[in-house]
């Protein structure tokens, strides 16, 4: 069973209008090519955390989301929003201490929010570029660790962020729900991307048996942030299946749900496990 499956590759800035714009018409590109799913990086509408709180706040967050709503909507495609920030946690308590969740929120293709997953693993890392020091813990509550798998168009797609990657743990408990891909947007910073990106992508692809779909930011954000690109997808077998460099695209790839089985009956890790 083949699906065509969309990564839109962005350099975000802090212009969330601008960035919608961008966001439309590849959507619009990717459903006329006939992808049943988009998917964006993580940051996709705003790459500036000490902004995220106040957009969360504004009035303006209940019209980016019905305008994602009916982007979704208008070109019948389902879309995943690889983060956005929420004021609220998902039992509609306020975040304290001026902080967000970094929400991925999954859109059906008739603009309904299906479901959304909290970042767990946050950011906080001394990298040897012109930034330094992250530490997303100062604008961001880590999500509680839920694992979510939800259906798109027959494939059932399981969600992470960034960070995550590197915790293959979680991307045990997605495949044990049945994900037959796992999306991983992502704002990697050029240099741990150029040392672990496609590694790491490509380790979780092989040793869980599923797709693996990394949706990158790229480019220079501001003097001292730059992010790596590179978005990819990776079949069961750690086949590279199509990806970008290191500028704003859209990557489209057909993945072939059949590749699964197949790769599962001749190497049948999952039943050889031991913990």
């Amino acid at each position: 069973m083949q699906k065509k499956i969309a990564a839109i590759q962005m350099t975000s800035t802090d212009d969330w209008q601008e960035n919608l714009e961008f966001v439309e018409k590849q959507v619009r590109v990717a459903a006329e090519a006939g992808a049943v799913l988009a998917v964006l990086p993580e940051n996709a509408l705003l790459f500036a955390g000490t902004l995220l709180r106040s957009l969360a706040e504004s009035e303006q967050q209940q019209i980016i989301q019905n305008d994602l709503a009916r982007i979704a909507r208008t070109y019948q495609i389902y879309l995943i929003v690889g983060s956005h920030p929420s004021l609220n946690r998902p039992d509609g308590n306020e975040v304290e201490e001026g902080r967000v969740r970094q929400s991925c929120l999954v859109y059906s293709n008739q603009g309904e929010l299906l479901t959304r997953y909290d970042k767990a693993h946050l950011f906080d890392a001394a990298v040897n570029d012109k930034n330094g020091q992250y530490q997303e813990s100062r604008v961001i509550e880590k999500g509680e660790l839920s694992f979510k798998v939800v259906e798109i168009a027959g494939i059932k797609v399981g969600l992470s962020i960034c960070y995550d990657l590197r915790f293959p743990e979680m991307y045990r408990q997605l495949v044990d729900l049945g994900a037959d891909l796992v999306v991983v947007p992502a704002a990697f910073t050029y240099r741990t991307g150029e040392a672990h990106w496609h590694t790491l992508l490509r380790s979780r692809a092989i040793e869980n048996q599923f797709f693996v779909l990394g949706v990158n930011q790229c480019g220079q954000h501001t003097p001292t942030r730059e992010t790596f690109g590179n978005s990819v997808c990776y079949s069961p077998w750690g086949d590279n299946l199509g990806q970008l460099q290191h500028q704003p695209g859209l990557l489209l790839v057909d993945i072939d749900l059949n590749e699964i089985q197949t790769c599962r009956t001749a190497m049948p890790v999952h039943q050889h496990r031991r913990l």
